[in-house]
């Protein structure tokens, strides 16, 4: 029951890696405390009562819509998702739509839903809405993308013959993984944009702000090897 939990409630490594928020602000976030007993007293055992199964869609975890579709007291029927050992797509991929009306059609990856398995594809795979539809007006009509299952309805776009194919995960003779297409043996890849946040196109790019710790700061070797004895000490005692 721990792991189903745990598995219920994880957002996915590139859904969070664009906005480039903290783990503890979308765990702090999303958390749903429902009930829990006072601590630092002993007449009170520490228990909690929380929300363990979580609901996941196009709404990201630190936003209000997701909240929402998540109410206290709110149940949803659980999706089955399956689970990827590697995962293979990223901001920037090109990619071939295999269904729908868009069939055959190349795009970019703009967003991921990595714990539905989904990608956003740029200008395809579209929905019409209407918004603002009242008594005194028509309302407006938008074209919304709509997410799309990496395991059965996209492949990745060989850049030798700009045609979709399966691939696979190889080392090169350095230890460096890439993607490698399983017709032709080309490398395919992983782009720049990958690297991409709200606040910066790359790492070495980003400019430091005044309530930032410097990068000096953060790589000082602060650690004395007297404090391993000291550690071997507690560990004896434990």
């Amino acid at each position: 029951m721990r792991l189903t939990s745990t598995l219920l409630k994880r957002v996915g490594e590139w859904s969070k890696k664009y906005a480039n928020l903290p783990d503890r602000y979308i765990e702090r976030t999303m958390r749903q405390v429902y009930w829990k007993t006072p601590r630092g007293k002993p007449n009170y055992l520490p228990r909690t009562v929380e929300r363990q199964r979580f609901h996941f869609s196009i709404h990201r975890p630190w936003t209000h819509s997701f909240y929402f579709d998540n109410k206290p007291g709110s149940y949803k029927p659980v999706v089955h998702v399956e689970p990827i050992k590697d995962w293979s797509f990223f901001r920037g991929d090109r990619v071939e739509i295999l269904v729908g009306k868009d069939k055959g059609k190349q795009g970019i990856v703009r967003d991921i839903y990595q714990e539905r398995n989904w990608i956003i594809v740029e200008g395809l795979n579209t929905k019409l809405t209407c918004t603002m539809k009242n008594k005194k007006f028509p309302g407006l009509y938008v074209q919304e993308e709509q997410p799309l299952l990496v395991t059965t309805q996209v492949q990745l776009v060989d850049p030798s013959d700009m045609q979709g194919t399966k691939i696979e995960w190889r080392y090169l003779e350095d230890g460096q993984r890439v993607r490698v297409s399983s017709r032709t043996g080309r490398i395919i890849p992983i782009p720049v944009s990958s690297e991409e946040t709200i606040d910066y196109k790359m790492p070495k790019l980003y400019l430091e702000r005044d309530k930032d710790t410097p990068k000096a700061e953060v790589e000082k070797i602060t650690f004395e090897v007297g404090d391993i004895k000291y550690l071997a000490f507690i560990c004896i005692l434990c």
